[in-house]
C-alpha cells in the first residue's frame, strides 16, 4: 500500500507504507485516534497514515456503526432502518454499561452518526477517530453520568467531522 506523506518541504510524496507501519498503528492506536481526532493530519507520518486506512475503510466503519447500534439497543432504543442495514456480529450487551438515559437523549444523533459511517465514498479520518475515541472512552459520557463531557455536542461534531 502506498500513502502520500509530507516531506520537509512542505510537499506531498508518494511513499510506501512497510508492514512495521500497520503494526505501530495497531500498537499505538489510542494515541493515534487522539492525534486524528484533534485535527493531526494522517500525512504527518506513516504511523498516522496507516492508521487513517484502516480507520476509514469499509469494514471499520462498519463496525463502529453496528457499535452504535448495539449501544442504542442496550439503551432501549428502536434503531432506524438505516442503521439496521449492518448485521450485528455479536448479540451481545457492551461491555460496560451505557447511560441508558444519555443514550436515549442523543438517539437520533447518535443513529445518525451510523448512517454516516455506512455511507458508500470516502470519509474524512478525523470523523472516524472522534467516533472511536467516543466509544472507546469508558470515563466518557456514554458509560458514566459523572463525565463532564455532553453526548449531543460530542456526536454533533464527530457527524460533522465525517463529511468533507
Amino acid at each position: 500500500m502506498h500513502v502520500l506523506l509530507d516531506d520537509d518541504q512542505g510537499h506531498l510524496t508518494l511513499r510506501r507504507l512497510r508492514p512495521w507501519h500497520r503494526v505501530l498503528a495497531r500498537s499505538w492506536a489510542a494515541r493515534l485516534d487522539r492525534e486524528l481526532a484533534e485535527g493531526v493530519s494522517p500525512e504527518a507520518s506513516a504511523s498516522l497514515a496507516a492508521r487513517a486506512a484502516r480507520l476509514t475503510s469499509t469494514e471499520f466503519r462498519r463496525d463502529l456503526a453496528a457499535s452504535l447500534r448495539r449501544i442504542l439497543i442496550a439503551a432501549g432504543e428502536p434503531v432506524p432502518s438505516a442503521a439496521t442495514r449492518v448485521p450485528l456480529k455479536v448479540a451481545r450487551p457492551p461491555r460496560i454499561p451505557v447511560r441508558a438515559t444519555r443514550v436515549s437523549t442523543s438517539a437520533p444523533l447518535l443513529a445518525e452518526l451510523a448512517s454516516r459511517l455506512l455511507e458508500p465514498g470516502p470519509v474524512p479520518a478525523r470523523g472516524v477517530a472522534m467516533v472511536t475515541r467516543l466509544l472507546a472512552d469508558g470515563t466518557g459520557p456514554l458509560y458514566r453520568e459523572a463525565a463532564r463531557d455532553d453526548l449531543a455536542g460530542l456526536t454533533e461534531r464527530a457527524a460533522r467531522a465525517l463529511t468533507w
